[in-house]
């Protein structure tokens, strides 16, 4: 008898253990907003999820080192650096599916960034865009009819899209709008503000 009654027990205390470590995952995955449901690699190849940004506005920029809009590099740090503290975070994602132009392996892409721009901003594995192997997160962010620009494929290198505080995609950028563009500024701005 003591002996089932310690196996009921212990038992019970598996089954409880169980629920409450499925329920912590459940309660994780509800919590985390679709745009940040994701693993991305960083360029340094960790994994990173998404989700610990919650609470922090994005840019999230598609990247390359040999495009006519590179130098948008040195504007997307200006604006990390003036804004982070706020609660801004500019995220990059090389892609080499526009013109070839993001050929390097992730180290070459780390030292042209920090050599050129002093890029400080976190920078991500490459990544396609567009087409049958974009990336989820990618597939999630061009579906959405976020404006000015709305849904549909990445036009170009250097697309921007602003996720607010809440986690949800507030704004979408071509590709020659610059970083200190009125307003993409008034976005960003709007979004820091909210709490």
């Amino acid at each position: 008898m003591k002996r089932m009654t310690r196996c009921l027990s212990a038992l019970l205390a598996l089954t409880l253990f169980c629920s409450a470590a499925t329920a912590k995952e459940d309660e994780k995955a509800e919590k985390a907003p679709a745009a940040l449901n994701f693993k991305m690699k960083s360029l340094d190849g960790k994994d990173v999820e998404l989700s610990k940004y919650r609470g922090k506005v994005l840019l999230v920029v598609n990247v390359a080192s040999e495009c006519g809009l590179t130098p948008h590099y040195a504007g997307l740090q200006k604006l990390h650096d003036q804004y982070a503290e706020q609660g801004l975070t500019v995220m990059g994602f090389p892609c080499n599916q526009f013109g070839g132009q993001e050929p390097g392996t992730a180290k070459e892409i780390s030292e042209f960034c920090t050599t050129e721009y002093g890029i400080k901003f976190p920078m991500f594995a490459k990544v396609e865009v567009n087409g049958d192997n974009a990336c989820d997160l990618y597939k999630h962010l061009t579906g959405l009819d976020a404006k000015p620009k709305g849904a549909g494929k990445v036009q170009w290198n250097f697309e921007k899209f602003v996720i607010g505080r809440n986690g949800e995609v507030v704004a979408r950028f071509a590709p020659r709008t610059k970083p200190d563009d009125p307003q993409l500024l008034a976005v960003i701005k709007a979004e820091l503000e909210k709490k």
